[in-house]
């Protein structure tokens, strides 16, 4: 090997004795150091095969070139890389991509080799995390000699320590050259980024900013922005300069080039995403201009839409940026935000699996025999509701038993290396629509997003090139046996037990095809138009953009779609028109019987369904009773009990009961809204609003009493009371306090007004005219000292009633002086 001065080599006799001792060790070594090269060949040279694991392909591929490069030899000899589709295997040392790395462990456990080296583990990436979970199991159970470093870029390791079983940490010191920072916020304020959208004006200042770090130094410069997109919109920008885009699916031309030193000419500038912050060295750069923009995967549970999302940079993040600059000499770093807005940012970026979609993590737990995740030692566990939604989706799919084991169909699914619901879209389509499914699912399985939302264009574009190809090779290969074109159609998706019930699809052209593979993918973002935009299955509103090619069709097989919070429909991104045979045999049609509340009304209908799309509706002669019960019910939460015909009879005998259950508590019932609406049963006599009407609202009420509160309603809560002068006053109970309202002649002589369940009645005392004269709640002290003032005002409106000097002991009447003669 040849030698290398790399700061990384200090920290090999650590290493190598961490490994002797306790069999795993963390290294914390900075971008530059030489940890991802230097590393796996030192520990190769002491005779033991290393295995190291790379979150992206780019990576991978680039590692094996620079370490055979230091051995002087070509890749494929002591120094090999394994990628998904492409595989240089090598004696000594193999670079693989961590979803590799889950590949072979799922099919062999027993891995070959003797270190296992995890790259980059501080980016969090979910397939890295789940990757060392599977090899600390293989490490208990099987390999106990199973030498694991997990390597990180950054100086959080004592998570990493702890997971590791208290595993030593070695340290490496990189020797950075300083970069100064440049603060270069745009001039006037852009729009926040949203979903995929990033404000033009934003990369119109990324590349001034580009051409004023050519002007201020020397040096190549690397650019850092969120997406594909982002880097043809800036490189489009640049014209005149040597422009190169780095990205995970640039052509591997473009890769070396970028990756290999400039020999003379124009200084380069390097557009990249987020491969090139840490695990990737781009020689001769001395500037890094930050957009400081992100991608995070965002899953939306409830309407089953995920997406890639475009997020403001950590601090974490922008410093592994700009350490990009200090590398090979001093540099400079353009970060495109003010110093008071990097003080906001948040300090690291959450872990993948806080984020992402679980499905595929839930099938390779599924198939590992921990279908829970329970047992994996994981740093973060996975969110419980995510990971409930990622089981309801194998289970759909017929990849996991309703215990969550995995089936053997789910093994298959596995075994193809793309999301589970790709390969079941490349099982099920291939019977189909052939070799065609694989060239739909490369599509789909990449990451990339042009404008134009029209899927089959893009899949008419991409087909001319070499990568996507490679891909549909791969995917054709790893299709099981027996999945042959069958000249027949595609059959329900929701069964999980693939493909049932053909309908002829013969010959299918690129749009036919297109929208069956995608339906199978993604079935509840099957989408009919409505409203002038489209429902899908899933029962989530969606739009197309403006001018959109898509708008207009009858249905949509919808690949990609967000949805802003707080947005009344997501947005289509990438689909491709279908018919509405191809949306029945994806979705699966259901029939069933409706009964509920709508537009103030019972509506009973035999409704045919694909999920939330209606297809068609006849109504229902004789519904069951239990739903027309749940309808009326649903009619009165929404409506409220004012759709009963509540007589006076009624709201007394309300007012009653709430009394009793406000002063002596249960077994006396609640008399309020929430109370009534949970234990109403309108069923017995109700069909329909009409019928609601026509309820017998008292008889209900009553209905409601225990056999002993019924016995004793009118001792404890009398509905009248017989006053001095003989007549039965009814009592009002619907106030805080039950009221006596008699005309003050009948009250004669009455010392006390009568209780109710212990509570004094408020007496309020009228004129004769039946008009409020005084209001009190001891009528002895009234006749003492309120009623002479009454008496004085009253006595000459009402002559002809009795008005006597000591109202304590006169004789209580109904009637007028002159009836009384």
């Amino acid at each position: 090997m040849r030698s290398f001065d790399l700061p990384v080599a200090a920290a090999l006799p650590g290493l190598r004795g961490a490994l002797d001792s306790t069999g795993a060790a963390v290294l914390a070594a900075p971008p530059g150091t030489g940890k991802t090269t230097l590393v796996p060949l030192a520990l190769a040279e002491t005779g033991r095969r290393v295995i190291v694991a790379e979150p992206r392909r780019l990576a991978a591929r680039a590692a094996a070139r620079r370490m055979a490069w230091m051995l002087g030899e070509p890749v494929g000899e002591r120094v090999g890389y394994a990628i998904r589709g492409e595989r240089r295997p090598g004696s000594a040392v193999e670079v693989v991509t961590t979803g590799v790395l889950l590949q072979r462990l799922q099919h062999d456990p027993d891995v070959r080799a003797d270190v296992v080296i995890l790259d980059e583990c501080h980016e969090r990436h979910l397939d890295a995390d789940t990757a060392l979970a599977f090899l600390l199991d293989v490490r208990a159970a099987l390999r106990p000699d199973l030498g694991l470093v997990a390597a990180s870029a950054t100086a959080g390791t004592a998570a990493w320590a702890r997971l590791l079983g208290g595993a030593p940490v070695v340290t490496a010191d990189a020797a950075a050259h300083p970069v100064e920072t440049v603060w270069a916020p745009p001039p006037r304020p852009v729009r926040p980024p949203h979903g995929l959208s990033v404000d033009p004006a934003l990369l119109d200042h990324v590349a001034r900013t580009v051409r004023r770090a050519l002007e201020e130094g020397d040096g190549d410069v690397l650019c850092f922005l969120p997406g594909v997109r982002e880097l043809g919109r800036v490189a489009g920008a640049l014209t005149g300069l040597e422009v190169l885009q780095l990205h995970g699916r640039a052509p591997a031309e473009v890769q070396e080039a970028a990756l290999r030193p400039r020999e003379g000419g124009s200084r380069r500038v390097v557009l990249a995403t987020s491969v090139a912050e840490s695990s990737l060295t781009v020689p001769g750069v001395r500037a890094v201009v930050d957009s400081g923009l992100s991608r995070e995967p965002r899953v939306d549970h409830a309407r089953g839409l995920g997406t890639l999302t475009t997020v403001r940079s950590s601090r974490a993040t922008a410093d592994q940026r700009a350490g990009r600059a200090g590398r090979e000499a001093p540099g400079r770093v353009y970060r495109c935000w003010s110093a008071a807005e990097h003080d906001r940012l948040p300090e690291q970026p959450r872990p993948e699996i806080e984020l992402a979609d679980l499905t595929g993590f839930a099938l390779q737990a599924a198939c590992w025999g921990d279908p829970d995740a329970a047992g994996l030692a994981l740093l973060d566990p996975p969110p419980p509701a995510a990971l409930r939604a990622a089981r309801a989706t194998l289970r759909a799919i017929g990849a996991v038993e309703d215990d969550g084991r995995a089936t053997g169909r789910g093994r298959e699914m596995a075994r193809v290396g793309v999301h589970p619901r790709l390969a079941r879209a490349l099982i099920d389509g291939a019977a189909h629509v052939g070799e065609r499914a694989a060239e739909v699912v490369a599509l789909l399985s990449d990451d990339r997003r042009s404008g134009d939302d029209d899927l089959v264009a893009q899949w008419r574009t991409r087909r001319r090139e070499p990568s996507f190809r490679d891909e549909t090779r791969r995917l054709r290969r790893a299709l099981p046996a027996g999945a042959e074109p069958s000249g027949g159609g595609v059959g329900p998706s929701g069964s999980g037990a693939g493909v049932s019930g053909r309908v002829a699809v013969s010959g299918p052209d690129d749009e036919t095809a297109a929208g069956i593979v995608v339906a199978l993918a993604f079935p509840e973002r099957v989408a009919r138009a409505r409203d002038g935009g489209y429902l899908m299955a899933s029962g989530t509103a969606a739009v197309t953009e403006r001018g959109s090619r898509l708008t207009g069709a009858g249905w949509l097989a919808i690949a990609v779609a967000d949805r802003a919070p707080r947005a009344p429909s997501a947005r289509v991104r990438q689909a491709v028109p279908i018919d509405e045979e191809t949306a029945r045999l994806a979705v699966g049609a259901t029939v069933e019987e409706e009964v509920v509340w709508r537009d103030g009304d019972v509506v009973a209908r035999r409704v045919e369904r694909l999920g939330a799309i209606e297809l068609g509706a006849v109504p229902l002669e004789n519904p069951d009773p239990e739903l027309v019960r749940a309808a009326l019910r649903e009619g009165l939460r929404r409506e409220g009990l004012g759709l009963l015909n509540w007589t006076r009879e009624a709201e007394a005998l309300r007012a009653r009961l709430a009394f009793c259950h406000r002063e002596l508590g249960p077994p006396w019932p609640a008399m309020d809204d929430d109370a009534l609406l949970a234990s109403l049963d309108p069923a017995s006599a109700a069909r329909d609003r009409a019928g609601l009407r026509r309820l017998d609202v008292t008889a209900a009420l009553r209905g409601l009493l225990p056999w002993e509160c019924a016995a004793r309603l009118d001792e404890v809560a009398p509905e009248r009371v017989t006053v001095p002068s003989g007549s039965r006053i009814r009592i009002d109970y619907t106030g805080e306090r039950p009221v006596l309202a008699a005309k003050l002649q009948e009250l004669f002589g009455w010392q006390e007004a009568p209780r109710v369940a212990g509570v004094p009645l408020v007496v309020h005392l009228l004129s004769p005219a039946g008009r409020p004269a005084a209001v009190t709640a001891d009528l002895a002290s009234f006749w003492r000292e309120g009623y002479r003032s009454v008496r004085a005002e009253l006595r000459g409106r009402y002559p002809r009633h009795p008005w006597p000097e000591d109202p304590a002991t006169a004789e209580p009447t109904r009637r007028t002086n002159a009836r009384r003669r």
